[in-house]
């Protein structure tokens, strides 16, 4: 793959995606969101990968969108007159310049099947901000600082920050930070729920590396994808009912997958051999992750 925005190195089955405008503190163009998606789509049949860390270029993890080229600088079609009823079919080759950037970034991490972890080494803001939300981990260094600043500059939240957010830290603190726009320090990242743990600057891609280890090294890598869209997707169900529709269709095939060696070998007291192919999913996986 060539990029011109961000960089990828792949080290013992972890792919590490550094934000790579350091000149500018990495910050968001469409571009770079071009390129990012292109990444959470194409990791999903790379059965070399078995996990996603994303980090910063430098001294910051991304300032946001770069607010500094010419018309309208989130890349947007003011010439348009976009509809709710036009939002229908997202995959509509003319909603190109409608559709946020940020929230196609996310969306593909959402449908990701690998573990997604963001490694905060510097300052996060904007969607700098709002792109973490949709990973699985946010590790951040001592330095790393978070801002959800939209409402000092007049816009809206967006990258489906709206959905991801409240989930992670509730809808009180949610509105507290998002109707503050404060910039947040690590502690304070951390204190609210936003940040998982807090690393020395040295440390913090080392310690994100143990941490994929230690959720996918010796796993299969279907039971993992399914495991991961379930939680995402059954989680936001109004009922269990659906949940139990996939579960089922999930338990069925893993069982007679990898999870018939993963019995014997319990019993056996050895390691699994587990063989599966996360670029081979259960015949029901793409009809379901299709439906809204």
């Amino acid at each position: 793959m060539d990029f011109t925005t961000i960089r990828h190195e792949v080290t013992d089955g972890i792919l590490t995606v550094y934000l790579d405008r350091p000149d500018h503190l990495n910050a968001f163009t469409v571009e770079m969101a071009d390129e990012l998606e292109r990444t959470f789509v194409e990791v999903n049949d790379d059965d070399a990968v078995r996990a996603v860390i994303v980090t910063g270029s430098g001294r910051a993890f991304c300032a946001g969108m770069d607010l500094s080229g010419s018309g309208n600088v989130f890349g947007l079609d003011e010439t348009k007159s976009p509809t709710l009823a036009d939002m229908a079919d997202l995959n509509d080759p003319e909603l190109a310049r409608v559709r946020d950037t940020g929230g196609q970034v996310t969306l593909a991490i959402y449908n990701c099947r690998k573990p997604v972890i963001a490694a905060v080494n510097g300052p996060a803001v904007g969607i700098g901000a709002t792109m973490m939300l949709a990973m699985d981990a946010r590790l951040f260094s001592t330095k790393a600082r978070f801002g959800l600043v939209f409402g000092k500059l007049g816009i809206t939240p967006e990258a489906c920050s709206t959905w991801f957010l409240p989930r992670i830290v509730g809808m009180p603190t949610a509105l507290d930070l998002l109707y503050r726009a404060d910039i947040l320090d690590a502690d304070a990242a951390r204190a609210c729920g936003i940040a998982r743990s807090l690393h020395e600057p040295d440390a913090l891609l080392s310690d994100a590396r143990t941490l994929a280890d230690s959720w996918t090294k010796g796993r299969s890598p279907v039971s993992f994808a399914l495991i991961r869209q379930m939680l995402y997707r059954n989680s936001a169900q109004p009922d269990p009912h659906a949940a139990h529709r996939v579960d089922s269709l999930a338990m069925f095939y893993t069982s007679i997958g990898d999870g018939a060696d993963g019995v014997r070998a319990f019993l056996e007291k050895r390691d699994p051999q587990f063989t599966s192919r996360a670029s081979a999913m259960p015949q029901f996986y793409d009809e379901w992750v299709r439906e809204r």
